[in-house]
């Protein structure tokens, strides 16, 4: 028996032998991320400090699982002893329509970042939006209900469930931005309900699509107190900020999903005198609350927080 903590990252090949991959692993893996890339992922050394906080005899490993190869993958972990899994980009959306019940946190956002197995059974929930929620307030002091949001990234499944967040806490006002600026009208259209009521003085609608155009940006930036990039702009420290610097202001409060030391939007904001924070607090809640949904017991989120080095 191989007694040690698992560092290494698996593929759709092992979990297709699994018991020659990983049968001797002790303790066993029986929980995951699924993601590509994925071997930037701290969600590992997060979720085993959790284990081993609780005294639960498993391990949480990283699996390279391609965008063709996620159905094949849900399809053997079905039949492997495994707890749960998470779901990283770019498979919210996708794994959404591969899981066998879903929660409403994953129905309303079309999107799945959690996976419970049950009885052979894929059941999915979003924890994004709530970790968002609890990031927020933590960084910033403050709700996302009392704010004016503007959201990049809208199409994919992190902005899914941070939009549809924003719009069960009744935001002020909700910008959405998407490279492809259909997707980001799409979601406009089923929010709209929650947008109805009059909250903001002043001529601003509530909601607005808009197009990731730089004059476009610089005209709501000024009804904007929260930008979020929900893209994975910045997982590459060459990247560029998906907002630039010249666009932000003093007063702009700046969440960046993607939790690299200290990413290029980040930078942005300390550019432009703006407060900024990363995605790890986000990480962090996101991680507490799917330890809940797969032991059912309230997460050790110290023992988490202390992993991330927060």
């Amino acid at each position: 028996m191989k007694n040690r903590q698992t560092t290494e990252r698996y593929t759709l090949a092992d979990l297709e032998n699994w018991q020659t991959a990983a049968g001797d692993i002790e303790p066993p893996i029986r929980l995951a991320v699924f993601g590509d890339p994925v071997a930037h992922s701290l969600s590992p050394q997060m979720q085993n400090a959790a284990l081993r906080a609780c005294e639960i005899g498993m391990q949480y490993a990283r699996f390279h699982i391609r965008a063709n190869e996620l159905r094949s993958a849900l399809r053997f972990l079905r039949d492997l002893d495994f707890i749960g899994i998470n779901l990283t980009v770019p498979h919210k959306i996708a794994g959404f329509t591969q899981i066998d019940d879903a929660d409403e946190s994953a129905s309303r956002a079309g999107a799945v970042n959690t996976i419970r197995v049950r009885d052979s059974r894929l059941i999915g929930s979003n924890t994004d939006g709530e970790g968002f929620l609890r990031a927020i307030r933590n960084e910033f002091s403050v709700d996302v209900r009392d704010l004016r949001v503007m959201l990049v990234g809208a199409g994919g499944g992190t902005g899914h469930a941070i939009a549809w967040q924003c719009a069960l806490e009744n935001c002020e006002r909700l910008v959405l931005v998407n490279r492809t600026y259909e997707k980001a009208q799409a979601l406009a259209e089923r929010l709209r309900p929650y947008f109805a009521g009059p909250r903001v003085l002043g001529p601003a609608a509530r909601l607005e699509a808009v197009a990731w155009e730089e004059a476009a940006l610089r005209a709501q930036l000024a009804d904007i107190d929260l930008v979020v990039n929900a893209t994975p702009l910045g997982m590459n420290p060459s990247d560029p900020s998906p907002i630039p610097a010249r666009l932000l202001a003093p007063h702009h409060m700046v969440f960046d999903a993607v939790y690299g030391p200290k990413t290029s939007l980040v930078r942005a904001a300390n550019e432009a005198g703006a407060r900024g924070a990363n995605g790890l607090p986000m990480l962090l809640h996101q991680g507490a609350l799917s330890f809940s949904i797969w032991f059912d017991r309230e997460a050790p989120v110290e023992a988490m927080r202390e992993a991330l080095a927060l």
